[in-house]
């Protein structure tokens, strides 16, 4: 065992770095999340991949290595619906998080959705703090989700190498495959739709390109902050996967904003709950991307259980 070998190709420098297999990404990437070598090796492969960065077909390999160790969530036994996967990794810096309103919008809906995330950024408001406020606590164990019922998995709780592998950024300073894998990954057994986004142009192409390999159910758009909901000031384009088939849905919305939504300025998660209920409440317009986030991830949560009831 070990994963020298694959260093020796992954690790050659921009130019003479070599791509892996996909059941070679997955062999190295199960050992790296088994713990089985070295930390020495673990930050190799991190500094190696981040010169190289990953293709297509080995984050398709890490996948394969991180969904058979998945502790993933049971289908629930009265439900048929998808549900909606919104990996929140980032956090608030500048906007307030708003996945929760896009999770509690799609709970209301209709739809079992499971929000999942860890820190993975300092000094930022995490979903899972907002959550709190509104009464989602974190899942102390996994479990299925019923319709119209949010829930919220920490990363450790899911897969606690691939938050061992997420903590390395915090020693090297650098981001590394696991940070990109776990924004395309599907935590259920079940039916699911990944809310896949991306924070550079580069990343919708190889998202893209994964999300195909894999046969996804998913919809990916370029997200707010690094989160998987829509900047509620313009519309992104947003695209859809059914079994790994790509949709366009909407374009990118051009030109000048004729308005602002009214968002809080403060992003701290009491603040941020608030606003929250208001818009649930209907004090607060739903922002118009939003909405269309939602409308997209409800019709293709349809579509998909229409296929299924299809002999």
């Amino acid at each position: 065992m070990g994963i020298s070998h694959y260093i020796k190709e992954i690790g050659r420098g921009k130019d003479g770095a070599r791509a892996l297999q996909r059941e070679q990404a997955c062999d190295l990437f199960g050992q790296l999340l088994d713990g089985t070598v070295s930390d020495l090796e673990v930050g190799a492969f991190c500094l190696a991949m981040r010169i190289k960065g990953e293709t297509p077909q080995e984050m398709a390999g890490f996948l394969d290595a991180t969904h058979t160790r998945l502790q993933r969530l049971p289908r629930s036994a009265s439900s048929a619906k998808p549900c909606v996967v919104l990996p929140s990794y980032n956090g608030a810096r500048k906007l307030p998080a708003l996945t929760p309103l896009l999770a509690l919008l799609l709970a209301r809906e209709g739809l079992p959705v499971l929000v999942h995330g860890t820190a993975t950024e300092s000094q930022r408001v995490l979903s899972s703090e907002v959550l709190e406020h509104l009464g989602v606590a974190a899942m102390p164990q996994v479990h299925s989700l019923n319709d119209g019922q949010v829930g919220f998995a920490a990363t450790e709780l899911l897969l606690p190498g691939l938050k061992r592998l997420l903590d390395v950024r915090r020693v090297v300073g650098l981001r590394n495959p696991a940070h990109s894998l776990v924004k395309l990954m599907n935590p259920c057994q079940g039916p699911a739709i990944v809310v896949g986004s991306y924070t550079h142009p580069e990343y919708a192409v190889s998202m893209a390109q994964t999300f195909e390999l894999m046969g996804a159910h998913a919809l990916l758009l370029r997200g707010t902050e690094g989160e998987p909901v829509a900047d509620p000031r313009r519309q992104p384009a947003m695209d859809a996967f059914v079994a790994g088939k790509r949709v366009p849905l909407s374009a990118k919305q051009e030109g000048p904003l004729a308005a602002l939504p009214d968002l809080p300025t403060q992003v701290d998660a009491a603040t941020t709950a608030a606003y929250t209920q208001a818009v649930l409440a209907g004090r607060l317009p739903v922002p118009a991307p939003i909405a269309a986030q939602v409308k997209h991830l409800h019709e293709l949560s349809q579509q998909l259980l229409s296929s299924q009831a299809t002999p």
